[in-house]
């Protein structure tokens, strides 16, 4: 196909979709009040065919959020609560032993809930590091091996899992490892007065808002192979390909980052923001991305990618002052 009618086909396709993320957005927003950056975040990390972390205190609609997501995108959802005895085995199945009526015994392998389209991973960080690590394979590869064997997951496959502070008792930090394996980290704040006025009358009337389905599973795939099919300018791609260096102590030309950083961010992140810029451009009506998606993504793709050093925290430099200056000198 020549490049003209490519282009004209992209744009026809994207007219399109952004009708239908419009419908989408204002169908999670009537169940999850006051948190549209959030909504955006976690429709942005789907649309690129990855994993979000959701890190906030009890209480703000984490778990809800997931569940109105699952529903009106029309995903197969299910649920695993973390907690400190839970297995890799219950994340994603194993084999049993069974015998037939002529006594012949074998191996029959049960899936577990990983085998869906939507997981939600509840409170994640109060599994221990190995039973968060069974997860993997499964998000990175969409497919799990047990007993040699590699069973693959369903299509599309996401993993939105939630979080507590990691100040709180009776929680694991994640392994970097898993972390970087997250497209986003979201973090999830307290609401507004106005807004918080609004939850409060709004979920305990007699009845509260329903999630509606939009989309189907089918209708993801097609938005997830669009957002991969968007142009990427070469400044917006310029602008990235510095973000993530300047933040590798190695490589960067900033004292804060070459002193007080122990680990920067990796290939992933700069993947991370090639597909999440063309997602947000969608979301909002634009057919290509820019330098201002760049920056306005820089958070959600580098916290998580990023740590400080002991003397860094103890001189007082906190990771998203760190981030803000990054963002600065791509702006």
């Amino acid at each position: 196909m020549p490049d003209t009618m490519k282009d004209t086909a992209i744009v026809t396709r994207a007219e399109a979709a952004v009708e239908t993320l419009g419908r989408t957005r204002d169908a999670i927003g009537k169940v999850i009040l006051g948190q549209n950056e959030v909504i955006d975040l976690a429709l942005n990390a789907i649309l690129c065919g990855g994993h979000a972390l959701l890190v906030g205190a009890p209480g703000l609609a984490k778990t809800r959020l997931v569940e109105t997501i699952a529903t009106v995108t029309g995903l197969d959802e299910k649920r695993i609560q973390f907690t400190p005895d839970l297995m890799p085995a219950d994340i994603l199945g194993a084999e049993v032993l069974e015998e037939s009526d002529t006594g012949k015994r074998h191996f029959r392998f049960l899936p577990g809930p990983v085998f869906c389209q939507l997981l939600m991973a509840d409170e994640i960080n109060r599994a221990s590091p190995r039973t968060q690590s069974a997860l993997l394979q499964a998000m990175q590869e969409h497919q799990v091996t047990i007993a040699g064997v590699a069973h693959d997951l369903p299509r599309p496959f996401h993993v939105l899992a939630t979080q507590n502070p990691i100040e709180q008792e009776g929680t694991y930090p994640l392994p970097e490892a898993q972390l970087d394996r997250f497209l986003f980290q979201i973090d999830i704040s307290y609401p507004d007065e106005a807004d918080e006025r609004d939850i409060l009358l709004a979920t305990t009337g007699a009845s509260e808002a329903a999630a509606k389905t939009v989309l189907k599973a089918a209708d993801l795939l097609d938005l997830q192979d669009l957002v991969r099919q968007m142009p990427v300018g070469e400044k917006t791609l310029d602008a990235i390909v510095a973000l993530v260096r300047l933040g590798r102590p190695d490589q960067t030309t900033l004292e804060d980052v070459k002193n007080g950083v122990s680990w920067g961010p990796g290939p992933r992140a700069g993947q991370a923001l090639m597909l999440g810029v063309r997602a947000r451009a969608l979301l909002q009506g634009r057919f290509a991305p820019s330098v201002e998606d760049v920056c306005a993504l820089a958070a959600p793709v580098l916290k998580h990618r990023m740590a400080l050093s002991f003397a860094a925290r103890a001189d007082g430099l906190s990771l998203p002052d760190l981030i803000d200056r990054l963002v600065r000198e791509i702006a």
